[in-house]
């Protein structure tokens, strides 16, 4: 399978921060072929090793989605959602869904016409309190097959504009996984001594709780957390990352030592990366891998991203195999004296 093809697959897939069975099993799939083993734990993260005489390498992108699940059903049979993970209610109006419930119902989301607004509505933004999802049938059959905590995934299309550019749901944080599914691929033709590890965690969107348990787990030397970040758009903060480059963050939560080989192996490669200060905490799974058990020093490399949190996070897909290409690069480099090296 190609890496753009993975991309259209896994962001297809259900996978809700805490019900990833689905999409961990097809990522678990499409590993196997190219590791010694794979494994998919009691949260649904996916281990997938590759086996080396050396030191342990973490390799870690997180595979849930943000979306909603049912609240509440008005009486006229609408339906109310709450949030998993972060979703901002200004972009849901007049989105397409689908909610599980005993059947899959495809809905649309809803508010109040903007005609049959009050002044003081009409200078406000929605809020999530406002709007509903219209499945088209009567509220005893809605009831009937809808219950309150149903799973409400929002609409996935997978939209190729020109210059490589790529739209589609869910970038954040599977494009990474398709990162390390290319990695892998190119491992069949390079040789490593690390004993390799890539990971693809589960509830990173409500807490980093899968990153957290398979560090614990695995308890590696060292790790690579992949995630997105912010790339440019108007009206975005100075410093915003360009779209077109990989970035390795630094920051105190992250290793200087580390960040510096990873750094290294990118120039060595002719692969661009671009820099992101991060002066506290990262808000990703490089946040808790590197405070698991006595500490485990970790490195952060991120893909730029538009319109994160929406069904049409944009990226440059050229970065999917430039991503890959540096993960198999970087996991090549790793050598024993590197121990020496990272605490003098």
């Amino acid at each position: 399978m190609k890496t753009v093809d993975f991309l259209r697959e896994i962001t297809r897939l259900r996978g809700l921060s805490g019900d990833e069975g689905l999409v961990s099993a097809f990522v678990a799939q499409q590993f196997a072929p190219y590791c010694d083993e794979v494994t998919v734990d009691v949260m649904h993260n996916v281990i997938a090793r590759k086996k080396g005489p050396g030191k342990k390498v973490m390799f870690a992108a997180h595979l849930d989605e943000i979306g909603l699940m049912v609240s509440k059903i008005e009486d006229d049979g609408s339906v109310r959602m709450g949030s998993v993970g972060g979703v901002d209610p200004r972009i849901l109006p007049g989105q397409r869904v689908t909610v599980f419930g005993k059947e899959e119902l495809l809905g649309i989301i809803g508010a109040k016409a903007p005609h049959l607004l009050s002044q003081e509505e009409r200078g406000k933004n929605y809020m999530r309190e406002d709007l509903h999802v219209d499945v088209g049938l009567p509220a005893q059959r809605v009831k009937e097959l809808v219950q309150i905590g149903d799973q409400i995934q929002l609409e996935h299309r997978f939209t190729e504009l020109q210059n490589n550019r790529i739209a589609v749901k869910t970038c954040d944080d599977r494009a990474c996984v398709a990162m390390m599914f290319d990695a892998l691929k190119r491992l069949q033709d390079i040789r490593h001594d690390a004993d390799l590890y890539f990971v693809a965690t589960a509830q990173e969107e409500v807490g980093s709780r899968g990153a957290r348990t398979s560090a614990f787990a695995l308890e590696p030397d060292y790790a690579v957390a992949l995630d997105v970040c912010h790339a440019e758009t108007p009206g975005a903060p100075q410093g915003t990352m360009k779209l077109s480059s990989l970035t390795a963050s630094m920051g105190p939560y992250l290793h200087p030592v580390l960040r510096s080989k990873l750094m290294d192996v990118a120039k060595d490669n002719n692969i661009s990366l671009q820099t992101a200060v991060v002066p506290r905490y990262t808000s990703t799974d490089a946040d808790d891998i590197g405070s698991a058990r006595d500490g485990i020093p970790t490195v952060l490399l991120e893909l730029p991203l538009k319109y994160m949190h929406t069904t049409v996070e944009l990226l440059d897909g050229k970065l999917l195999t430039e991503g890959g290409r540096l993960l198999a690069q970087f996991a090549a480099a790793v050598k024993e004296d590197w121990e020496d090296e990272l605490w003098t």
